[in-house]
């Protein structure tokens, strides 16, 4: 499994690996613009970041167009951060049951990003109580630096980008 932030990073690079290594299993763990939705739909295996009606039903419509399988997970927005993507958590039953009711996606989990100047304990214990009301079973949470606490709190995935490759550079840098 991979992660990748960027659709067109993914664009520029996965193709061709996949191609060569079908058993690999591509994740978009950034942000998604909706018109960037037919685009993801047709790159990834699994969408970390659905966090938004409309995108939502964008992607509804373009995995039925497409007739792809996919994985998708909710983003919900724990720390309620206004820079960050995801529905705020007492909206997430709510957004949950529009996704799999009213829409019909393949939602089988939720991902959080908690805020980096708290303790990420309570983000993720919330995040997991969200999902065990909702019958979910997969939890994207924790990074590099806090790995072992979200697996201690039910992570299923984990991204340790920094951990391996190092720091990414930002543009301009």
């Amino acid at each position: 499994m991979f992660g990748e932030n960027r659709v067109q990073e993914a664009k520029s690079k996965w193709p061709v690996l996949t191609a060569s290594y079908p058993q690999s299993k591509l994740h978009l763990i950034g942000p998604l613009q909706s018109n960037k939705a037919a685009e993801a739909v047709k790159l990834f295996d699994v969408i970390h970041t659905v966090d938004r009606p409309k995108l939502a039903t964008v992607l509804a419509a373009e995995i039925k167009k497409q007739n792809r399988l996919l994985e998708l997970f909710i983003q919900v927005n724990t720390g309620e951060e206004s820079q960050k993507g995801g529905v705020a958590p007492g909206e997430a039953d709510a957004f949950i049951r529009f996704c799999t009711g009213d829409l019909a996606l393949p939602v089988t989990g939720l991902m959080c990003l908690p805020p980096i100047d708290e303790e990420p304990a309570m983000h993720f214990a919330l995040l997991a109580k969200i999902a065990r009301r909702n019958n979910l079973f997969r939890l994207s949470m924790g990074m590099s630096t806090d790995l072992e606490k979200a697996i201690e709190f039910g992570a299923t995935h984990v991204r340790v980008g920094s951990a391996i490759f190092g720091e990414r550079t930002r543009p301009g840098n």
